[in-house]
């Protein structure tokens, strides 16, 4: 499907190339970005989409960067820092160019507030409030029982006498 744009001048479907096939990811794109919000497909400038050489570097440029993000958010999963919401902006990288990182972001969105909404549900929230209080005493008498058994003394300490 080739349509002008602003200018006028008409370019190819979704990247520009024109190609076999670009009629129907244009339209699976439409309509998929149709439910979603924004339409499925790459975000790049439009002067970048029009030169095959030029979006396939850019898109390797996008890939490398978001691999690198996403790469430093696998390591701070261990180690003190925000791990997951670094792996999540690495996607969100990913996302400006490539649909498989938009469709797995718009299905952790949804999976989301999906839960988001379950924890408000007030059955679930009295239950989680449930759980919680009866984890805080369990904590409470293994710690009771704990100072009573030894004292304030150190474990490390215990069999010093």
């Amino acid at each position: 499907m080739v349509v002008p744009d602003d200018t006028g001048v008409p370019t190819g479907a979704d990247d520009g190339s024109g190609g076999p096939g670009a009629e129907g990811a244009a339209e699976g794109a439409a309509e998929a970005g149709a439910e979603g919000g924004r339409p499925l497909g790459s975000r790049a400038p439009r002067f970048i989409r029009r030169s095959r050489p030029l979006h396939l570097s850019w898109q390797v440029a996008v890939f490398l960067v978001g691999l690198a993000v996403v790469a430093l958010g696998v390591v701070m999963l261990p180690l003190p820092g925000p791990g997951w919401v670094v792996i999540f902006l690495g996607m969100g990288i990913w996302a400006t160019e490539f649909v498989w990182a938009q469709l797995a972001l718009r299905w952790t969105r949804r999976k989301v507030a999906e839960a988001a909404q379950k924890a408000l549900d007030p059955k679930v929230r009295r239950r989680n409030l449930t759980l919680t209080a009866i984890g805080l005493a369990v904590i409470a008498a293994l710690g009771g029982w704990y100072l009573w058994k030894y004292g304030l003394v150190m474990p490390w300490k215990i069999h010093e006498d």
